[in-house]
């Protein structure tokens, strides 16, 4: 964060207004696109700055402040606007137990209390969700409305009716109008049963299409918030109506009459009436009260079925409410002490040991659901065996989360390390095929050694090989290719993909299978009889033989079929080298790199001595080649060579984030080398230029904190155009 004493006028004004521009736009992401960018902590650091700023030189106050703006414009909103008849504001946030002594002081100066005087106030949770207004008129519900910027919000009457939680009438008594103000959420269980049932929903008309099945193409809710959000804001009630969203009732706003005079007794009385509000709202006496209600609800808020993201404090007396007034956008009665976003407490349930098509045995730990930095974390890895050790983590143990780079969940710590239990004993045999699984020297990875005959890696390598990525062969998902292997249709390899043909007659007796489906399937695999040679390389999934490293490959060599040979020279050369030697920074490196590149005849520094070593050990398996050979019986790859054109990005390295809208990532990369550029898998110094589409994330990052000129896609297209 920028401090104030070290700028200038000049300086601190030009940061203001980058800071009003930079809020504005998270703010509209967050609150109308429900797709934020960065996370709830992230936020909070850039109002913080902005508000320090603001402290420092007032005369310098924009306009358009982000503390004088509520929520997000709803202008473009496809749903009908709606005029509060009371403004709905936000609120001021605290992050430290001093920010909320000095709210309480604040108040009682500005009320000019005497010493001994007590400020009682109410303290809840407060929930992560969507703001709504719902207006009774006579008893009945007659609108509900988001939030929008304070002002104007969005009708979605129609979609409030199938919340349950949401009564269609108030009881006899109720003033002649009374709106409800509250949040709409999703509990952390129903939001991961929502995402799982897309993903069935995905694959299922993929399948009833005979289309390959990509999970990427199904969209999946980052958070609870966002799913409440996106289930709410819906044009088709119906839609809303599938949806399990929940509401809490947190305060009111137009009303002809109050039920009581303070702030918890009316809450009391909504709770009455049928509305739901925060089981967890107490009256606190004190400051120490508050402080101590809040590390309660710390303690239990991971456990919590919904998520929520601090506690909200609000003065109880509404006569004091009504003399305390607002600031711009927030009352003087009430504050938020926000939680720290990035880590989370929960329990692990079981360590499962995953089995990669590579034969990396990875431990995962399956985790009570808990909300890390605005997502919902259910699984970790645990990367090896050693880390497991390390951690000293068992199935029962109670973890501290984090998301590294607010993007991969970890386990940082294990609080229950001294609990007196055995420890997790890593399997050194492969819980898929029972063949041993070991390290390899100077490895901390255990892999199940059965290569190509172990189940978990046939399958998995079957499903690598028709991927998008690889030979991208539509109509075989991952149910297909578990259904062909099961009936022993793909029992000798990839080769057996080729010779499905056999089995049409038997496929169309089959649940699921009619002519179309069969032909547009078979059809499909003649199409890749000649494929790019380089996608069949990847597909094979030799470890360390990444798309970009295939297409170097053969780059130099042009021809798949001198791949064996080649394998086989470089493997009788290291055979003179000391075991392990060739790894270290010593002469044998230098001289091991320099003969990998002299025998695959490759130049780049993405092929080094990690590569020819996994080539080496790939062929030297006799089932390995058994495979090649039959694979190669099957199918006919031309030699590779790539045409060139003079472009403004020859000889640069790319990199391509995001989701493209126009062409796949494979065609991007393949666009890139015929321009001459390398196209790399992740941001580093040595990158040139990056190529950001939609949902871009940590790497869009990293390309900024290195000063990494960044485009988008339509930039990128006339590069293209523009090539000679």
């Amino acid at each position: 964060m920028t401090d104030p004493a070290t700028l200038s006028e000049a300086d601190a004004a030009n940061r203001l207004m980058r800071l009003a521009r930079e809020i504005a736009h998270h703010n509209r992401l967050y609150h109308a696109d429900d797709a934020p960018e960065i996370s709830d902590a992230d936020y909070d650091a850039l109002v913080r700055e902005n508000n320090a700023l603001e402290a420092a030189f007032p005369h310098l106050i924009r306009a358009d402040s982000p503390n004088r703006q509520v929520g997000a414009s709803v202008a473009a909103s496809a749903l009908a606007k709606v005029r509060h008849e009371k403004r709905m504001m936000s609120l001021d946030n605290a992050f430290a137990d001093e920010e909320v002594e000095e709210f309480v002081a604040r108040v009682r100066r500005y009320l000019n209390l005497p010493e001994g005087e007590g400020v009682a106030m109410t303290a809840e949770d407060k929930i992560d969700g969507l703001s709504l207004s719902i207006r009774y008129e006579g008893g009945r519900l007659v609108r509900a409305a988001t939030r929008g910027d304070g002002e104007i919000g969005e009708d979605v009457t129609p979609n409030v009716s199938h919340i349950s939680d949401i009564p269609q009438e108030l009881p006899e008594g109720a003033p002649d109008i009374f709106e409800v103000r509250g949040e709409v959420y999703m509990e952390k269980a129903a939001f991961v049963a929502l995402n799982a049932r897309l993903m069935r929903e995905g694959q299922a008309v993929a399948e009833a299409r005979g289309e390959t099945f990509d999970p990427e193409g199904v969209r999946q809710f980052a958070n609870p918030r966002n799913a409440a959000a996106g289930s709410l804001r819906q044009k088709d009630a119906s839609v809303t109506a599938s949806r399990p969203l929940r509401f809490l009732a947190h305060g009111w706003g137009a009303v002809s009459a109050l039920p009581a005079d303070t702030q918890y007794g009316v809450m009391k009385v909504m709770e009455r009436w049928g509305i739901p509000v925060s089981p967890r709202l107490v009256l606190c006496p004190d400051s120490a009260a508050m402080l101590a209600h809040y590390r309660g609800i710390e303690q239990i808020r991971a456990d919590l079925p919904y998520d929520i993201d601090g506690v909200v404090y609000k003065v109880d007396r509404l006569d004091l409410q009504e003399r305390l007034g607002f600031v711009a956008k927030a009352p003087r009665w009430a504050i938020a002490r926000k939680f720290p976003a990035e880590q989370a407490e929960t329990t692990l349930l079981g360590i499962d040991i995953q089995v990669g098509r590579t034969g990396k045995l990875t431990p995962v730990g399956r985790l009570k659901p808990v909300t890390v930095g605005g997502v919902v974390v259910q699984n970790v890895t645990l990367h090896n065996r050693d880390e497991i050790a390390r951690l000293g983590v068992r199935p029962g143990d109670r973890v501290l989360i984090q998301r590294a780079g607010d993007v991969i969940p970890q386990v940082v710590d294990n609080l229950s390390r001294d609990d007196d239990r055995p420890a997790f004993l890593f399997p050194d045999h492969c819980p898929e095929c029972g063949s041993e699984a070991v390290a390899e020297e100077g490895e901390v990875d255990v892999r199940c050694t059965a290569g190509l005959i172990c189940p978990a890696q046939r399958i998995e390598r079957l499903n690598h090989f028709v991927s998008r990525g690889a030979m991208d062969i539509d109509g075989l998902g991952d149910k297909t290719i578990r259904e062909f292997f099961e009936l022993g249709w793909l029992e000798h390899g990839p080769a057996d993909i080729f010779r499905l043909k056999q089995h049409r007659a038997e496929l169309l007796g089959r649940e699921g299978w009619k002519d179309k489906s069969v032909d547009n399937l078979l059809a499909a695999i003649e199409n890749r009889r000649e494929p790019d040679a380089a996608r069949l390389l990847f597909g094979l999934g030799i470890r360390h033989v990444g798309i970009v490293t295939a297409r170097d490959l053969l780059k130099g060599l042009h021809d798949i079929h001198r791949l064996p040979a080649k394998a086989a020279e470089f493997r009788a050369y290291r055979a003179d080298y000391p075991q392990g030697e060739a790894e270290k920074p010593s002469p044998f490196a230098a001289r091991m790199l320099k003969a990998v590149k002299q025998i695959f005849e490759v130049s780049t520094d993405g092929i080094g001595i990690a590569v020819g070593h996994a080539l080496a050990d790939f062929f030297h398996e006799d089932h390995n080649v058994a495979v090649w050979d039959d694979l190669l019986g099957q199918v006919s790859p031309p030699p590779y060579v790539v045409e060139v054109r003079a472009s403004a990005v020859s000889g640069k390295t790319i990199v391509f984030t995001g989701k493209l809208e126009t062409m796949s990532r494979d065609e991007a990369k393949a666009q890139a080398e015929a321009l001459g550029a390398r196209a790399a898998g992740s941001v580093s110094a040595a990158t040139d230029l990056v190529v950001a589409g939609p949902g871009a994330g940590s790497k869009l990052k990293k390309a900024a904190d290195l000063g990494i000129e960044v485009i988008d896609e339509a930039a990128w297209a006339e590069i293209v155009k523009g090539a000679g």
